[in-house]
């Protein structure tokens, strides 16, 4: 009987990632007692290079603000899953190394259209509107963290994952 742990959350994509020809990696951070990341998803160039298909930035406090997330990007050209694959990667990461158990982010209003778009993506990944960020002083300090307006949205760090990994398992499918 074997004495190995069975490998995380994290680890287990890392592998299913590699299986479909994928890299995920990850880059933390640790200033000023906070967490950064940037965790990104990429694909094997013929030369050595990789090209960028996907990535997620966002820092984390502690329990109580939980894990802030401030850029979120897939390529149009990347495969089915890869979106869901950062997502799960992030929200695995953070079960695992924080103490996070909640997610913020801001949906950020430049044109109503592409806002909706976002707000209506954000709750079927599991986030539910807070409130509006506009223009009031005490929305100040979050228009400077994540350099706009619009709809603060938060969610469960496992809620998010739970639904991520079924995106990721249905597009291997």
């Amino acid at each position: 009987m074997s004495t190995e742990p069975s490998p995380s959350r994290l680890e287990r994509l890392e592998l299913q990632a590699r299986e479909r020809g994928l890299l995920l990696r990850l880059q933390v951070g640790r200033p000023l007692g906070l967490w950064s990341l940037r965790l990104v998803v990429a694909c094997p160039g013929p030369t050595g290079t990789a090209q960028l298909l996907g990535e997620m930035k966002g820092w984390a406090y502690g329990a109580s603000r939980g894990l802030q997330l401030d850029t979120m990007r897939v390529v149009p050209q990347a495969s089915a899953g890869v979106g869901d694959l950062v997502w799960a990667a992030t929200m695995a990461w953070a079960l695992e190394a924080t103490p996070c158990r909640r997610a913020r982010l801001l949906a950020i209003r430049d044109d109503d259209r592409q806002h909706r778009r976002l707000v209506r993506y954000f709750r079927q990944r599991g986030f539910q509107q807070e409130r509006d960020v506009a223009a009031a002083l005490w929305d100040l300090p979050l228009r400077m963290v994540w350099g706009g307006a619009g709809a603060l949205m938060s969610g469960s760090v496992e809620q998010v994952l739970e639904r991520s990994l079924r995106g990721w398992y249905q597009s291997a499918a």
